[in-house]
């Protein structure tokens, strides 16, 4: 008895986003789906759902929110440049992202920073500043 030849190859959820580097580990990437971070086809999924060439995945780091589609499988993490050959990230997830860091840059604007760390005697004059408040 052979096996059907029309059998599609598909690898685990978590590895897939491990081995395209949207994780640093495997473990996180199970953790980032277990917590509904990552989405398959507009539903949840779990680590061990299989992924398909052509699947959408919406995925969610930190602040960041990335839309893929699936080009190609790989169950090992190779370097960046592999990685980034196994998805095609849309151009709306992309306009989104730059419109977010655009945001977050804007919200920082207000703080002026020092242009160097303060030396020594800045520093203690800081604390005696901060004592006098308290």
């Amino acid at each position: 008895m052979s096996e059907p030849q029309d059998k599609l190859p598909a690898v685990r959820a978590d590895v897939w986003l491990w081995a395209a580097r949207f994780f640093k580990t495997r473990s996180l990437a199970k953790q980032a789906i277990d917590g509904g971070k990552v989405d398959v086809n507009g539903s949840g999924c779990k680590p061990a759902k299989a992924l398909h060439v052509g699947d959408r995945l919406q995925v969610g780091r930190g602040e960041e929110r990335f839309e893929v589609t699936v080009l190609a499988l790989s169950e090992q993490r190779g370097p960046a440049p592999v990685a980034q050959a196994l998805y095609r990230e849309t151009a709306e997830s992309v306009a989104a992202r730059e419109a977010m860091r655009a945001q977050r840059k804007l919200g920082a604007a207000g703080l002026l920073r020092p242009p160097t760390r303060p030396d020594k005697q800045a520093r203690r004059q800081i604390m005696k500043f901060k004592d006098e408040r308290s």
